[in-house]
Parts: structure tokens; C-alpha cells; sequence
């Protein structure tokens, strides 16, 4: 998605800017220190060499212009930052720099550092998210309208019930994504070909001293050819954006005029149509589903960036990089969006009488069949309500009459009986029971993602 945020009314949530290419240089230059430091620690090079590595190794003390001279002549990404990095660093501790490390042990590491702090950003942005359902499962706890299933009434329902649906599903996701941390953000530090020759017997302990200076764990096996925790996060971000594309088909389908129970936010001066002039368009639940396909699409190419041959191979790193910087910058634009439209969505309670009344009271048939079947079995009150439901969907008869003439209805209910079991408010089951239990588990995820974050 190109469209300026801006010009959504959505705000940014900042995720593009980690992948700029100054914050990927300066992700490179954090693994570059941490790796002088674990370096030191084990007097594989001197301690004065990692102090001054780590004190050069940030950004704005390189010349860039220098960096991207180096950049259009060498065509690699990353040895023209080690150059400058080392030249900053001056003759003898430059000479320090990069020791023992190949390029992707660094840019691989580096991404990975990037992506954790959008995976950050976006548990707080699910904070926020699970707070505004929690506060609309309970407001719409008892808010009847008609269950559908295959496109058609089934039996009622209410929309808190219906939130508390998106909020289970969510959590589960939360917990996907929590479990996910200390497999995805590893630290990668075996070399040229990860069988740790560069570094000899220190090499595991190097790794893992590294990891630690970044908060990350490190990878067992430091193979260049393994990756499938990046595919992981990528497969369980496509999974959290299917669900909410998910709700935001479904509140895009119920803001249908010929629904009309409920709407996202319009602000005033929002333009639907260059054309015509009283449409109120679906924009956020659109941009949702748009981008939750496109980072669906990210998927397949992260599985295939598994694929790699031999001990390494940049045509799968490439492949990896790219569908990880996707699917982050897609999840944020997602996330943007269902902060804004959870909290300001508009829930039309009378709408949805009404469309509860649209069959004449032939969504609770199986009321009606559950009630007569106490007096003579489920299947012969099943073909008594059958024949009714069906007469009243075929003539212009109601059902309520239609009911009250058929004798094997009349010899076990009486009108009031019939009247009352034609009541949809009546039959929700545990609709808001459900509802503020997932209200109440909201708003506890959200705690502990706030806790986490802080």
C-alpha cells in the first residue's frame, strides 16, 4: 500500500521508518559493536579495539556519501559501511572490525533487530485495539441481531458476541506472536559457511556473548541456509492479518445500505465518490482487506525463501528480506487502521430489530421445533415447523397464523406460547455471556502487552 497515511486520517505507526536504509546501516553497526564487545570479552581482540568500535559505531559520525560511492562500486550492501566504520575507527582498531564475521551474520542479525522493534510496535498497537473491544463486546452485549450462516438467518445473535469472536481469535494470536520472540530474534555468528572455522573453539560462545549484548537469542545452528523462524513470523503475521480482514469484511459487509447496522468512522469532509456526492465508503475496512491479501501473498515467498541450496545462497536472502519488510510494513498499516476503526465504529441496535424481523419470525424456528419436540420428539416437530416455515416463505400468509392453524402445533402451544417463542431478544443464548468474558480477557491481554512494553 503506497497511499500517504496522511491523507487517510490514519496515523503512521512508524514502521517504514525502521526500514529505512540509514536505520538498516544503523542496525548493521549495533551488531558490528556487539559482536566487538563479545569479541573483547574472550581476548579474541583487544579491549581498547572493541571500546573504540563501539564508540564509532554509530552512524552519523560515517560519511555516508563515502558509504554510497563505495556502494555503486563494489555493489555489495554492506562492505562500504565496514570500510568507513573501520576507517573512523582509525589503523589499529579498525583493523578489528568485522573479525570472523560474514556479511549475513551481520545483515541477517541486523533485520532481525529492526523487525523486533516493529514486532514491538505492534503488541502495543494490539493493546490498544483489544482495550476498544473490550469497551464495544460490552456495550453491545445484549444488541440482538440476526445470526447468519451460508448468507442467510439462522438464529439471533448479538454483535457482542460477535466482538467476542474477534477477541479470542486475537488472543490467540497475541499468544502466537509472544511465543514466537526467542525463536525469531536470533542472532546469527558462524562465518562464512556457519561452521564457526573463523572464530575456532570460541566460536559458540562469541555467538552467544553477541546475542546477549542485543537482547536476542542465539541460533544453534548459525547455518546461512536456515530460515524458518523469519518465514515463521512472516506465516504468523499472515495469520493475524486474515483475521482482521476477517472483521473488517465483515463490518464492510453489515455497512451496506441493505444491512445498515453499523458504520466504521466517516469524518466530516471525508469524500466518498468524485461523482456522487452521498456516498460514505468503507475506506478503512477496505484498506484492511487490500492489505491483509497483499500480506498474505508474502507467505508463499517466505516459504520459498526456505529453499535455500548448499551453505548459502543471496537469492533466498533477498527473497526472505523482502517478504519480512512487506509484512511488517503491511501489519502496520493494518494495525493503523483498526485502531481507528474498533473504537469508532457506529452500532445501529435499531437497525438490527428490524433486520431481526425482516422473515416474519422465521428465525426462530428452531425455538419453536426445540419447544413442540419436548411434547412429541425433534423429528416429527421438526416436519411440523418445516411445513409451516415453508408456506409462510412461499405465500404471503404469516408464520405466527400459519403456526396457529397447523393442528399438531395448536394441540401442544397456545397463541401466547407461540408469541413468546417467536421473541429473537429471547433466544441469544449465551451471547452476553460471552461477550463480557471476552471484554474481561481483553482487557487483560492488553495489560500484559502494556507491561511488556514498558
Amino acid at each position: 500500500m503506497k497511499e500517504n497515511p496522511t491523507s487517510m486520517r490514519v496515523p503512521d505507526a512508524g514502521i517504514r521508518a525502521l526500514f529505512t536504509l540509514d536505520a538498516r546501516w544503523q542496525a548493521w553497526l549495533d551488531v558490528e559493536a556487539a559482536l566487538a564487545k563479545a569479541e573483547a570479552e574472550l581476548e579474541v581482540i583487544p579491549r581498547s579495539a572493541a571500546d573504540i568500535i563501539v564508540d564509532k559505531s554509530k552512524l552519523e559520525l560515517l560519511d555516508k556519501a563515502n558509504i554510497e560511492e563505495g556502494l555503486r562500486r563494489t555493489a555489495h550492501p554492506l562492505v562500504p559501511l565496514i570500510w568507513d566504520l573501520a576507517r573512523v575507527c582509525g589503523d589499529e582498531a579498525g583493523g578489528y572490525v568485522h573479525w570472523g564475521a560474514t556479511t549475513q551474520n551481520i545483515t541477517q542479525t541486523g533485520e532481525l533487530l529492526l523487525v523486533r522493534q516493529a514486532h514491538r510496535i505492534f503488541l502495543s498497537q494490539i493493546a490498544t485495539i483489544l482495550d476498544a473491544m473490550s469497551v464495544l463486546a460490552d456495550r453491545t452485549k445484549d444488541m440482538a441481531l440476526p445470526g447468519r450462516t451460508h448468507g442467510q438467518h439462522a438464529v439471533p445473535a448479538t454483535f457482542g458476541f460477535k466482538v467476542g469472536i474477534w477477541i479470542d481469535e486475537i488472543c490467540r494470536h497475541v499468544d502466537r506472536l509472544r511465543g514466537a520472540e526467542s525463536r525469531v530474534f536470533r542472532a546469527m555468528l558462524g562465518g562464512a559457511a556457519g561452521t564457526f572455522a573463523s572464530f575456532g573453539a570460541l566460536g559458540p560462545e562469541i555467538q552467544s556473548r553477541m546475542a546477549a549484548h542485543l537482547d536476542m537469542t542465539p541460533m544453534p545452528v548459525p547455518a546461512r541456509t536456515i530460515g524458518d523462524h523469519q518465514a515463521e513470523y512472516v506465516s504468523l503475521l499472515g495469520l493475524f492479518a486474515a483475521t482482521c480482514s476477517k472483521i473488517a469484511r465483515e463490518i464492510y459487509t453489515q455497512m451496506k445500505q441493505e444491512f445498515g447496522e453499523v458504520e466504521e468512522p466517516v469524518p466530516p469532509g471525508t469524500v466518498g465518490s468524485s461523482t456522487m456526492p452521498q456516498k460514505r465508503n468503507p475506506k478503512l475496512s477496505q484498506d484492511i482487506i487490500a492489505a491483509a491479501a497483499q500480506l498474505r501473498a508474502m507467505v508463499p515467498l517466505a516459504l520459498e525463501a526456505m529453499q535455500t541450496e548448499h551453505e548459502a545462497d543471496r537469492t533466498t536472502s533477498l527473497m526472505s528480506s523482502h517478504a519480512l519488510q512487506q509484512a511488517c510494513e503491511l501489519t502496520g498499516d493494518i494495525l493503523s487502521r483498526m485502531e481507528t476503526l474498533i473504537p469508532g465504529l457506529q452500532v445501529d441496535a435499531e437497525r438490527m430489530r428490524r433486520n431481526l424481523d425482516l422473515s416474519g419470525g422465521l428465525i426462530m424456528s428452531e425455538a419453536l421445533m426445540l419447544s413442540l419436540g419436548s411434547h412429541i420428539g425433534r423429528q416429527e416437530a421438526h416436519d411440523a415447523i418445516y411445513d409451516a416455515a415453508q408456506a409462510a416463505a412461499t405465500s404471503d400468509e404469516p408464520f405466527e397464523s400459519l403456526l396457529s392453524k397447523d393442528e399438531t402445533v395448536r394441540a401442544h402451544l397456545n397463541s401466547d406460547e407461540i408469541a413468546a417463542l417467536l421473541d429473537p431478544a429471547a433466544y441469544t443464548g449465551h451471547c452476553a455471556a460471552i461477550a463480557v468474558e471476552q471484554a474481561v480477557r481483553a482487557r487483560e491481554v492488553a495489560n500484559t502487552l502494556r507491561e511488556v512494553d514498558g
